[in-house]
């Protein structure tokens, strides 16, 4: 693509649960977290170090990734997911799946899909951030009136530097011409696996 990119859509949010030994980061349990409507990353950053001599600034090094987090909203979990993203026990014996001292998040890998537009063409573009972890899930909702009140789910994950040797905090895939074969990045990282039948 010769021009520069818009954003036209958000899709495919996957997460895997993410573990290390020493640098070498795997990734197991990957899944589709739910469907996409929006997500915004916001990274922070450490102030830049200035050096100075002479009376003036003579060497400046740039601030780093200082952690941030990432606020997507989806149409809403399922219940096996937000077990995964939350760390929550087995149901109990009545069915109900407790939040209390049991729960325990772990780290996970989250991914999506941005689909861009650029001179006219439609491109897909993977993302991935190797190592998040999910706040607590809220819950919200609404009575019908006379519409439906279509109502999605808000969440909150803090970023985290991978591992691995080189620290990475984000990763931004190449433009594929289709969502699947943007999909297909995400799912090798994450190292899925497709069900047998």
């Amino acid at each position: 693509m010769k021009e520069g990119v818009v954003t036209t859509g958000f899709s495919k949010p996957w997460v895997a649960l993410y573990s290390n030994v020493g640098t070498t980061v795997t990734y197991s349990g990957a899944r589709r977290l739910a469907r996409g409507v929006d997500v915004n990353i916001s990274p922070e950053s450490s102030d830049d170090n200035n050096f100075y001599a002479d009376n003036v600034e003579a060497e400046s090094a740039a601030g780093m990734f200082a952690g941030g987090t990432v606020e997507s909203t989806v149409d809403g979990l399922l219940t096996e997911t937000e077990r995964m993203i939350a760390g929550l026990p087995e149901p109990d014996d009545e069915g109900f799946i407790n939040y209390g001292e049991n729960q325990s998040a772990p780290y996970v890998g989250y991914g999506f899909i941005r689909r861009v537009m650029s001179g006219g063409e439609t491109k897909y573009q993977p993302f991935i951030l190797p190592k998040v972890k999910f706040g607590n899930i809220s819950t919200e909702a609404a009575t019908q009136e006379d519409e439906i009140d279509w109502q999605t789910q808000s969440l909150t994950a803090a970023i985290q530097r991978d591992d691995t040797a080189d620290k990475n905090w984000k990763k931004v895939g190449s433009f594929y011409d289709t969502e699947a074969a943007a999909e297909n990045v995400i799912k090798t990282f994450f190292n899925y696996t497709e069900p047998t039948p």
